[in-house]
């Protein structure tokens, strides 16, 4: 497939006559508020094979994507493959050319900075981290985050076709629900600058399996138990991540989740007085029979032994 570049999009429109132009706006918007709109690549692409109805020169125009197939981004100084449901983020600053690898789904939101004036919204877009210097213009995204990012262009998608008197405040309200997605996003990659991605991702791992501990009662369950959830929630494949683990710790992502559910076993079973079917349950194990064996493998004791030696040694 032949290279799409937005610029190059933008400017084979700006060909056109001012009556196709105007035609591709969306009703209500003026001059004055700045310019906003909402695409769906998927129509987009079905429904302008000739002539690609992108109408504006993109120089002016800040760009939110939202990508699901595969693609790759050249910048200036960098190439970025993209191979996951992904945000991206460019500005009137940052030209890049896109290669759309396959078929492509996605939706994306163009605005002015106009759209943004301070007195309208109480943000200057150039002072935003994501829009200042982003670090990672391209941020992959897990299952959750992209059926959240789907969802609220989704809900652009139908505001902006809506009667409603006050949609553009509403639009810009999505619009920066779509920034601070990204910003979250991109704090992470900034907690670690000098890390490099092996080391980075397996410090993420590490954080997000510890912050399903501690357990406080018999009613709270690990939310995560598999290496596949640790890593949709990572955005990576359970492939890599298990490479990553292993050439980082020496252990596998499985080995690693096993033995921390272990040592919180050992302490619900020393330190509370939960029944050992209530620890297996929180621990997300289906039964007693399958708590029992995995604890025994960690530790070569049954659970009631473990609690026996643990209660005997308090009383000596």
């Amino acid at each position: 497939m032949s290279v799409t570049s937005f610029e190059q999009l933008c400017s084979s429109l700006s060909n056109g006559t001012s009556t196709e132009l105007s035609a591709l706006l969306p009703d209500g918007i003026q001059h004055e508020v700045g310019h906003f709109n909402v695409f769906n690549l998927t129509e987009l692409t079905q429904t302008t094979r000739e002539k690609p109805a992108i109408p504006y020169p993109c120089r002016a125009y800040y760009k939110i994507s939202f990508l699901t197939g595969k693609s790759r981004a050249e910048y200036p100084d960098r190439t970025v493959e993209i191979t996951q449901p992904s945000l991206i983020f460019t500005t009137p600053r940052s030209p890049f050319t896109w290669w759309p690898i396959g078929r492509q789904t996605g939706q994306f939101c163009v605005f002015t900075a106009d759209f943004f004036h301070p007195t309208r919204s109480g943000v200057i877009l150039d002072e935003l981290p994501i829009f200042r210097s982003p670090e990672q213009p391209v941020y992959a995204l897990s299952e959750t985050q992209a059926a959240r990012v789907k969802g609220i262009f989704d809900d652009m998608e139908a505001e902006i076709a809506s009667n409603y008197a006050y949609k553009y405040d509403l639009l810009r309200a999505y619009a920066l629900e779509l920034v601070h997605i990204g910003q979250k996003l991109q704090s992470i990659t900034m907690l670690h600058p000098n890390h490099s991605a092996f080391a980075r991702t397996t410090s993420l791992f590490i954080e997000l399996l510890e912050r399903q501990f501690p357990l406080e009662n018999p009613q709270q369950k690990i939310a995560l138990r598999s290496a596949k959830q640790y890593a949709d929630q990572l955005a990576v494949h359970v492939n890599h991540l298990n490479k990553v683990l292993r050439d980082s710790t020496g252990l596998s992502t499985t080995e690693l989740i096993s033995g921390r559910i272990a040592q919180e076993a050992r302490a619900l079973l020393r330190h509370t007085d939960w029944t050992i079917a209530e620890i297996a349950d929180s621990l997300g194990f289906s039964d007693f029979a399958h708590f029992a064996k995995f604890f025994k493998s960690e530790t070569s004791f049954s659970p009631g032994a473990f609690r026996r030696q643990t209660e005997s040694s308090n009383y000596t």
